[in-house]
């Protein structure tokens, strides 16, 4: 995982002040290391390759008998829930769009926990990365979706998560906030000085 240490994070709030100052947009950004611990993951994986071994083994008659299959069958269930917790193979082993749904939900809940659906004249943006599932995703109150189509975050959410898998979490976010600022400052621009909602980048435990 990528961690933004504070002079990173000093930069990420200074984009999101320079950003609202051209627009009536109130800019959350939060950065989750993952959005799941897939705690089950590693015990459903090591389960199915438990109950299969004695299966394997059989095609050997005589070479163990049943109390020794049992042990294996343990063996091997212990062995592979400890392997597969690996943080690494633990993520492989998770669909990606399991991974993606995770990540999709806690934006969701972020967004509303960080009430960004009750800011003035409904202009809440929410710029949500999860690193774990290199996911990448913005969020907007109808105040701003019904003057800008979603399509128009797409480019940009497609380039943050391009420097999100290279490792770059920082300078993406530097950057995509500065391209929805400039978005932002043709569509909704500022009408008079406010500011509803902290100028920093929220780093969830």
């Amino acid at each position: 995982m990528t961690l933004l240490d504070e002079s990173a994070q000093k930069r990420v709030a200074m984009a999101i002040a320079e950003a609202e100052l051209h627009t009536d947009a109130e800019l959350v950004t939060v950065l989750a290391p993952q959005s799941d611990d897939y705690t089950y993951i590693p015990l459903l994986w090591a389960g199915l390759i438990a109950l299969l071994v004695p299966g394997l083994i059989n095609y050997y008659p005589g070479w163990l008998n049943a109390h020794q299959l049992l042990l294996a069958q343990w063996a091997t269930f212990i062995v592979m829930g400890l392997l597969f917790r690996i943080p690494a193979l633990t993520t492989a082993l998770v669909p990606r769009r399991v991974r993606h749904w995770r990540a999709a939900n806690m934006a969701r809940r972020q967004f509303l926990e960080r009430k960004l659906h009750h800011t003035q004249g409904a202009t809440g943006m929410l710029i949500f990365v999860s690193e774990a599932e290199r996911y990448v995703e913005i969020l907007v109150d109808e105040g701003i979706s019904s003057r800008i189509g979603d399509d128009t975050w797409g480019a940009i959410v497609e380039t943050f998560t391009a420097r999100v898998k290279r490792g770059e979490t920082m300078e993406g976010f530097v950057g995509c906030i500065q391209a929805c600022g400039e978005v932002l400052r043709e569509h909704v621009p500022v009408t008079h000085p406010r500011n509803e909602l902290p100028d920093r980048l929220v780093v969830l435990g």
